[in-house]
């Protein structure tokens, strides 16, 4: 198996569908996972967006602008449906992982083409359950790997870069706006394009410009629907809000220790055992500070699960690849090559399966069913499970963060026309958030009554 993925031949790539084809048949018919509190936050802002709310002016959520447009045309085709997100999330992740093989024997970043990056960036996306699925995280890497392709075009000699230093920008601007913790990324395309692709002015402003053309259609947009303010107001607060810990980083480093020490390896072998040309110096270097960025994003991040370890699938992928084409021991790399690819998705599958019923990270069953639309203000989203969302607070964490804020009569306003533009029939307010609103507004009081702790109902 080491040796069949190590040869160029494009037909090895039928070798790695079936893989994918088996472990996606494993994971879910075999041994299925329930659904996650993100994944039914992703879906309900889906439906809400598709009943004709916007995000942030109607809806407080920290999720990207371009992810909640997906994920409203998800609910259009599929509803709630967790195996189209599933199978969607494959298909984005199958691309990526022909683009990133093809991108590394483009331009030569090995002494010899081999598919063995394709069949390590598959088994490295098993690492998780929830790296194969649809999330804002795998759409925006989507156009961060592509952003990566191109900086890697620049380290080919005698190029011409004016299309490739637009597009560079460009798929960093779309990711930002998919994912807003990419915007880290900002400054690793200026960095590396003046230290390593050595950028002129004029190339340096093209990606800027490029980078920043979605975010600015973006912003059009909500001006002409009237919610900029709204916007420029909640976006920032996403980065303040308190952290969802839904999974450990010990979880992370008992599963990850193996291929950590398999990229270490490769990256001694690659810089200390071998010569390299020039190209594959630069894009070494391409590498290590983009795995650097993608730890860095880990500060900011307020979801704490493994689907935001995506980012750093590229970067492992091509200093692993490096250690087994620098091994002399055969027997070596034929072990390791196994425990990566049939060892990682194994223990990874039994080991988040013992978390489905320890873990907060998937959702419950709720013991009461309630009618009408809902508004949970607590982070227990199993009432939606059966229920839709009917008010405007989606991110407990984000919301709290946003009504615990000092306001004037303006804003005070704009808060109390926000619920009665949605008025839920039920709110479930565990930890006394809605109790606080109805003291501030006397009109809330005399529209919601309280029926027992923590239940308030809309009165007919």
């Amino acid at each position: 198996m080491f040796s069949f993925f190590k040869l160029n031949d494009p037909f090895r790539l039928i070798g790695i569908g079936i893989y994918v084809l088996l472990l996606t048949f494993v994971y879910l018919v075999l041994s299925p996972f329930p659904i996650t509190n993100p994944q039914l936050m992703w879906m309900l802002l889906g439906e809400r967006l598709g009943q004709g709310y916007y995000l942030y002016q109607d809806i407080i959520d920290d999720n990207g602008p371009l992810s909640a447009g997906f994920f409203t045309f998800m609910d259009l085709l599929f509803g709630r449906s967790l195996l189209a997100y599933e199978v969607v999330g494959r298909i984005l992740i199958s691309f990526q992982i022909l683009y990133w093989n093809s991108m590394l024997i483009k331009f030569k970043a090995f002494d010899v083409n081999t598919y063995l990056p394709a069949i390590i960036m598959a088994a490295l996306f098993h690492f998780s359950f929830d790296l194969l699925s649809l999330s804002p995280a795998l759409l925006g890497s989507t156009f961060l790997i592509l952003s990566l392709g191109q900086l890697f075009s620049q380290t080919v000699l005698q190029k011409d870069t004016s299309e490739s230093t637009l597009l560079i920008g460009i798929y960093a601007g779309l990711a930002t706006g998919f994912h807003p913790n990419y915007i880290l990324f900002l400054p690793y395309m200026i960095f590396t394009g003046i230290a390593i692709s050595s950028f002129s002015f004029r190339q340096l402003m093209l990606s800027l410009v490029g980078y920043f053309l979605p975010l600015l259609l973006i912003t059009l947009f909500y001006f002409w629907n009237d919610g900029l303010e709204e916007a420029i107001q909640i976006w920032p607060l996403t980065f303040l809000s308190e952290k969802y810990e839904y999974q450990s980083l010990l979880s992370w480093l008992f599963l990850g220790i193996f291929p950590l020490l398999l990229a270490v390896a490769g990256y001694f072998m690659a810089t200390l055992l071998r010569g390299s040309t020039i190209n594959q110096q630069k894009q070494r270097q391409l590498i290590i500070i983009w795995l650097l960025f993608s730890v860095a994003q880990f500060f900011i991040i307020k979801k704490q699960a493994a689907y935001q370890l995506v980012i750093l699938i590229p970067g492992l992928t091509y200093l692993i690849t490096q250690f087994f084409l620098n091994t002399k021991k055969e027997i070596v790399a034929k072990i390791a090559f196994y425990l990566l690819v049939l060892g990682l998705p194994s223990v990874a599958l039994w080991y988040w399966q013992q978390k489905t019923t320890e873990s907060g990270y998937f959702v419950g069953q709720s013991e009461v069913t309630y009618s009408g639309n809902l508004m949970v203000l607590g982070d227990d989203l199993s009432p939606y499970l059966n229920g839709k969302l009917g008010g405007p607070f989606l991110n407990y964490r984000l919301s709290k963060l946003y009504l615990d804020q000092d306001r004037d009569l303006r804003e005070k306003a704009r808060l109390f026309q926000m619920l009665q533009k949605q008025k839920p029939t039920t709110v479930l307010d565990p930890n006394g958030d809605f109790e606080k609103l109805v003291k501030q507004f006397p009109a809330l009081e005399s529209q919601y009554t309280k029926t027992s702790a923590g239940v308030f109902i809309l009165k007919k």
